[in-house]
């Protein structure tokens, strides 16, 4: 297996780390618009398997050359969603099988956003299974955490836990601080903007419909010291993917973002300083008067710290995890969280990188090395619904050392 990871950031850093203890492939090219990024990762590990490289991750056309160049048997995506259809495209003509954390951007509904669903999470590359599938190549969309992990957890549960399921719940919490910021998202902002302020997608008895960002407020209790955090419905891709290969009447996806971030999301949006439409803003540049087209949003993305960079000032735990509800094998009613807590102080120390690019990173690897044996395969454009959970899970726990939890709640 030779790997092309796209993207040099906070969780391709991290993914470099975590692959780094293992021996399924035989090389990883690091690729990142800026050589520096893909270089600064590649050093930061001292294995002669990494090397380094620039590309363009909006021109599939660079992609695919790229992996034509590298022998790359497997693309591996780490830059945000805005790249997704550029570089799922290239590993396609290049005839390399494709594995990303994020899937295609939404479009809401021109008339009735919030009622309605418009383009879907994921849905310009499901348009395109048939082509995959026919070519024998394989892309494995939404291998992070959420979505990916709770995808797994959403596997098990159905093959293990239940005979019958009324929710599964993704329910993703945390109780991180950081020091000497009063506000600073631990995860790319550019993407958080995107989930949250996008109108929420719900599956509810045997269809996608809409409704309106942060709704559906609840207090779920995360575990192992999180304690209680408001959660509501944000935009994501497990609810897109889940019930494609799992039988469910309802699916959701709520974050617990806290009413401080909320309160954040809802300024910026009426400000328009979510958007990503380039406006003409006046400037000076050498001491001339000019007009520069910019994009809001990256203004704010470029505003904030650098999520990678927070590690050494962070503290506490990040959950993400699935809430299922339904009966069990024993057709007795049940509810029960399947969870993934890491801690950023044993991250820190053990890995050198925040527990949430850390928590996100990990699952991709455990995911590649299960491919690399065979254990997993697949063609076309799969989720990680369609294979085998306890592999996943065996591997993660016993052989990365980062073991997963179930819970039970109450049923009534």
């Amino acid at each position: 297996m030779k790997i092309l990871l796209v993207g040099a950031g906070g969780v391709g850093s991290a993914f470099c780390a975590i692959a780094a203890r293992r021996d399924f492939f035989e090389s990883v090219l690091v690729a990142d618009y800026s050589l520096d990024s893909a270089q600064r990762a590649v050093d930061a590990l001292a294995d002669p398997r990494f090397t380094a490289a620039q590309v363009d991750a909006s021109d599939a056309a660079s992609v695919e050359d790229l992996v034509r160049t590298s022998g790359a048997t497997h693309v591996m995506n780490a830059v945000d969603p805005r790249f997704v259809m550029p570089i799922f495209d290239g590993a396609f003509a290049a005839g390399a099988d494709y594995l990303d954390m994020a899937m295609s951007l939404s479009k809401p509904h021109p008339e009735q956003p919030h009622a309605l669903t418009g383009v879907k999470l994921g849905d310009e590359q499901f348009a395109v299974a048939g082509e995959w599938e026919a070519a024998g190549r394989l892309a494995l969309c939404g291998m992070g955490v959420e979505p990916g992990l709770s995808d797994v957890f959403a596997r098990y549960a159905a093959d293990h836990l239940f005979s019958e399921i009324d929710e599964l719940g993704t329910r993703d919490g945390a109780n991180l601080t950081v020091d000497g910021y009063d506000f600073a998202p631990s995860f790319s902002i550019w993407t958080t903007i995107e989930e949250c302020l996008n109108p929420p997608v719900i599956w509810q008895d045997g269809q996608w419909f809409t409704t309106e960002p942060f709704s559906e407020p609840e207090i779920f209790d995360f575990p192992e010291g999180i304690g209680p955090v408001e959660c509501v419905n944000v935009e994501h891709e497990e609810v897109l993917l889940m019930p494609r290969w799992v039988q469910t009447k309802r699916a959701t996806f709520k974050y617990g973002l806290g009413n401080e971030f909320i309160e954040v999301l809802k300024t910026l949006h009426k400000l328009g300083l979510d958007s990503t439409d380039r406006v003409n803003v006046a400037s000076t540049v050498g001491g001339r008067p000019t007009v520069v087209p910019v994009s809001p949003r990256d203004v704010v993305a470029a505003s904030l710290p650098n999520p990678a960079t927070l590690g050494d000032r962070m503290h506490g735990k990040t959950c993400a995890g699935l809430w299922v509800t339904g009966k069990d094998k024993e057709g007795r009613p049940r509810s029960t969280y399947l969870y993934h807590v890491v801690d950023n102080d044993w991250s820190m120390q053990e890995y050198g990188h925040q527990c949430v690019v850390w928590q996100t990173a990990v699952n991709p690897v455990v995911a590649l090395e299960l491919l690399a044996s065979n254990t997993w395969s697949g063609t076309g454009v799969l989720g990680p619904e369609a294979f085998d959970a306890v592999p996943f899970l065996e591997l993660l726990r016993d052989v990365y050392g980062s073991p997963w939890g179930q819970k039970e709640l109450d049923p009534a």
